[in-house]
């Protein structure tokens, strides 16, 4: 039996149910990249520790590099499958106490440095699986025949070749930055795209070239040819899992249960993981779920049964049809869009009306909420993690921002609009200044703060569906898990409600209207002039 002994998630001293190596109070929490293999690998983990007796949550295909990262030590996640060239290349970067570490040959040595680096942060390395997944640039064979293209040194020679990398790999210190300068590639043909996608790009003749993982199952059924990287840019890539280690309970069941001494125990469990995934095995195990559509939960729960001997762990609960799942992302994405949107209406408005009362305060308030606007949606998402964890609360923290630029810039401009002769007469019946916002600036100008909530509950709508890179749910998680294992069919599931319930907001919105613009304003808009 898998023993896992968790301490309540980021408390300090949470106590632990008596037992060896029985299951805390707390939920473990296991993430996982947008990739399909980091997701079968989360998922082996999440199945492994519930054997064990553990309640556990897999956020599955969260993001990047970076975004897990910080998930992990800021104690959002507690556990996610990580590469020792990632970790060593990216993440740690430029880290003068692991500057030296990767130069042993030894996998093994270079694990227990990292180990021993990572543990004032708090970080734990378990490991490796038993597989490299290492960096290599591909391209199609006819291409490859045509040029004579064998090793990446051979691309120097063809500076015309249109190049479509990942969009991690072209901004990683171990990825195109490091080929370009390695190899002394003068190519300017560099485009960014999702990685499951260029497959599609390299077979439509879009790219020439692009990013691969050796344990792609695309590789083989397209039949790539894998460039060799002559001049040695990539390192190792062995899998491994990086755990937090205030997740987990102190070892209780026996002295060397654990091959690092004092490893948090529960690890004792995961580690039957280790050097169990050779290579092919790791690419068969992604052709299952890429290329058969067979659920990463069942490819995961296969794999356990006929190596580990691990049964009955694989799902956590009946699979629900397409309607139950539409209706129940429908609420979720809802819920996301309700709620921040109600908070930018309370927030935005009040602004608006402070931005026209005091002019030069105005300007601040219109450029502050405007430079929000400007930021790229997952970055903004990224930087609420560290503060609001994974999930819906920075997804709608992040929602209620983008919200605010529309409502309040609309809301002044209606207030601007209004005649200053209006304001003058209500002055002059003695009207006070609250009376006056209440019953006629705000009224007169309603078509504009009601346009600007309309345009920020369309842009909440679209914007919503990347809440689902960071756990939150609702209709992009069907569209990025379809483009992620190439289903048509996932992806429409997403993308279609997500357009119907953009037109159904705007129809909304457009009743909505004939309730709150008072009779004779909307007559006068209809009125031709």
């Amino acid at each position: 039996m898998v023993g896992v002994a968790l301490l309540s998630c980021g408390a300090e001293g949470a106590r632990v149910d008596p037992g060896v190596g029985g299951p805390a109070t707390a939920e473990l929490r296991v993430g996982s990249k947008t990739f399909t293999e980091s997701v079968i690998l989360g998922e082996l983990v999440t199945q492994l520790a519930r054997a064990g007796g553990a309640r556990v949550q897999h956020r599955s295909g969260l993001g990047g590099t970076r975004l897990l990262w910080n998930a992990l030590t800021s104690g959002a996640i507690d556990i996610y499958p990580e590469y020792t060239g990632t970790l060593l290349e990216e993440i740690l970067h430029g880290d003068p106490a692991i500057a030296r570490i990767g130069a042993a040959a030894d996998v093994g040595a270079t694990l227990r440095q990292l180990g021993e680096a990572l543990r004032p942060r708090g970080i734990g390395v378990m490991g490796p699986l038993g597989f490299d997944n290492t960096y290599a640039i591909g391209t199609t064979a006819a291409l490859a025949r045509r040029l004579g293209l064998v090793t990446v040194s051979d691309l120097a020679r063809h500076p015309e070749l249109q190049l479509g990398f990942s969009n991690e790999f072209l901004s990683r210190h171990d990825g195109w930055p490091a080929v370009r300068a390695r190899y002394g590639l003068e190519t300017t043909n560099v485009r960014g795209l999702d990685h499951d996608l260029a497959y599609r790009g390299l077979a439509a003749g879009a790219i020439d070239l692009t990013d691969l993982y050796t344990t792609d199952p695309e590789i083989l059924r397209d039949g790539l040819v894998v460039l060799a990287d002559d001049r040695r840019v990539f390192p190792r890539y062995d899998a491994i899992l990086l755990y937090r280690r205030a997740a987990f309970a102190e070892d209780r069941t026996s002295a060397g249960a654990t091959a690092e001494a004092g490893a948090p125990s529960g690890l004792a469990g995961l580690r039957r993981l280790e050097g169990r995934i050779d290579a092919p095995t790791m690419a068969s195990l992604n052709a299952r779920a890429k290329l058969d559509h067979v659920p990463e939960t069942t490819v995961a729960a296969d794999f356990l049964r006929t190596t580990l001997s691990v049964t009955g762990a694989g799902g956590q609960g009946a699979r629900v049809g397409p309607a139950s799942a539409i209706a129940h992302r429908a609420l979720e994405h809802l819920t996301l869009v309700g709620l921040s949107l109600g908070l930018a209406i309370a927030v935005a408005i009040p602004l608006g009306v402070l931005a026209a009362r005091r002019p030069r305060l105005g300007r601040v308030i219109i450029g502050a909420t405007g430079v929000v606007q400007t930021i790229p949606t997952l970055a903004l998402l990224v930087f609420m993690i560290p503060l609001f964890g994974i999930g819906a609360r920075p997804a709608l923290v992040a929602l209620f921002l983008y919200g605010l630029l529309p409502i309040v810039r609309n809301t002044h401009a209606g207030l601007l609009g209004i005649p200053s002769s209006l304001r003058e007469s209500a002055e002059a019946l003695g009207l006070p200044p609250g009376a006056i916002l209440r019953r006629i600036e705000l009224p007169l100008a309603s078509p504009f703060i009601l346009a600007g909530i309309k345009s920020a509950a369309v842009i909440n709508v679209g914007t919503a569906t990347l809440g689902a890179l960071i756990g939150a749910g609702g209709f992009g998680q069907p569209i990025f898990t379809g483009i992620r294992l190439d289903d048509l069919g996932l992806i429409l599931q997403g993308a279609v409600p997500a357009s119907l319930l953009a037109l159904l907001v705007e129809a909304a919105f457009d009743g909505l209207e004939r309730w709150v613009v008072p009779r004779g304003l909307r007559l006068s808009r209809a009125r031709p002039t």
